[in-house]
């Protein structure tokens, strides 16, 4: 039995887009909304991972596997849609013949505003809080503080970067142990615990950095999304991980 949620259609606010590169103008439709965070993977060679967000704005790219800072890709990913989102010519994301793929999230369907319920003002915050998830752009302080997410609930997990300088994609969650623990994206690291002030309900905690950071924000929804832990256990038939839903995309990392 399914689990009850109050998101009758998840493919309202996630949606999975398979397509083929054109190397010219490539307008994709069918999401069913505005993706406010796009995550393009190439399907059959070994391109970076490229993500575009609606808060930083079109053709601003950055790789989930590297920790390199954000760049300008004039023919990237060029235009939000209603529906989809346009591509230039950019290899990484849309060259001729080869496949790929196009993770989508909705937050706020665009860039959203500054929030000030933290020691620090955002500089835009995209809320969806039917979903559970947000997207804030801000200017670190020079001191450890607490940006203002929006989402009305305690988060479960964020994905931290720096965009204007180079640095680690931190992955902080609460979820493994009694602290704040975080995970780095691009590393084979394990896990380490984190200083951070932790999550509130309107609040999460940052590091004195004076970067420009940009944060995902993502709080469990019940029968949409999960997140937590398991234990392997070696056999072919391995541990089954209870979420509630059938998943349409599982991050997973040791």
């Amino acid at each position: 039995i399914m689990a009850y949620t109050t998101i009758d259609k998840s493919s309202l606010h996630f949606n999975t887009k398979p397509y083929t590169g054109t190397a010219s103008s490539n307008a994709l439709t069918g999401i069913n909304f505005q993706p406010d965070w796009v995550w393009i993977k190439r399907r059959d060679g070994t391109y970076n991972h490229n993500l575009y967000d609606a808060v930083r704005g079109v053709t601003k790219e950055i790789n989930s596997n590297n920790n390199n800072a954000e760049s300008t890709v004039a023919q990237g990913l060029t235009a939000f849609g209603t529906d989809g989102f346009t591509l230039g010519s950019d290899d990484q994301s849309n060259a001729s013949g080869d496949t790929f793929v196009a993770w989508n999230w909705k937050a706020g369907t665009g860039q959203g505003s500054s929030n000030t319920d933290g020691t620090i003002n955002t500089t835009y915050t995209s809320a969806n809080t039917t979903a559970g998830f947000s997207i804030i752009k801000y200017t670190g302080s020079g001191s450890a503080g607490t940006v203002g997410h929006g989402l009305g609930v305690t988060p479960d997990l964020t994905i931290r970067k720096k965009i204007s300088t180079t640095g680690d994609w931190f992955v902080h969650t609460t979820l493994i142990d009694s602290s704040l623990d975080f995970l780095k994206l691009n590393t084979t690291d394990a896990k380490s615990n984190s200083s951070l002030t932790g999550f509130t309900s309107s609040t999460i905690g940052v590091d004195g950095d004076s970067s420009q950071e940009i944060l995902y924000v993502f709080a469990q929804k019940k029968g949409y999304s999960k997140f937590g832990t398991y234990t392997g256990n070696g056999n072919a038939d391995g541990t089954f991980v209870y979420t509630g839903f059938k998943p349409a995309f599982v991050l997973q990392k040791r």
